[in-house]
């Protein structure tokens, strides 16, 4: 499928873009050959795939659970703005 130079140009105000004459040649060209690999991988008979989520196999990637110590209260306030009494202190949002 061909794009013409008029489709690319209706395209290109669709996404608000600024093309130059040498631009809308160019796209033109680069996106009537998307569209043709898109025709091509239509026309494959795909009846005896069966549909799938996901070409790989399902795997578990997240790590096992381990108890870890956090912060401590001096290390976790140490860039904090504003600190009292060993907590953030936040402004007031209720009055």
């Amino acid at each position: 499928m061909s794009l013409s130079r008029a489709e690319v140009e209706h395209i290109a105000e669709l996404a608000k873009l600024n093309l130059t004459e040498a631009e809308l040649d160019q796209y033109a060209v680069q996106l009537s050959a998307i569209l043709d690999y898109i025709a091509e991988l239509n026309a494959l008979n795909t009846d005896d795939i069966p549909p799938t989520a996901s070409v790989l196999p399902l795997k578990n990637v997240l790590a096992a659970d381990e108890v870890t110590f956090g912060l401590e209260q001096k290390a976790a306030l140490a860039n904090a703005p504003d600190a009292e009494a060993g907590q953030f202190r936040v402004q007031a949002i209720f009055e």
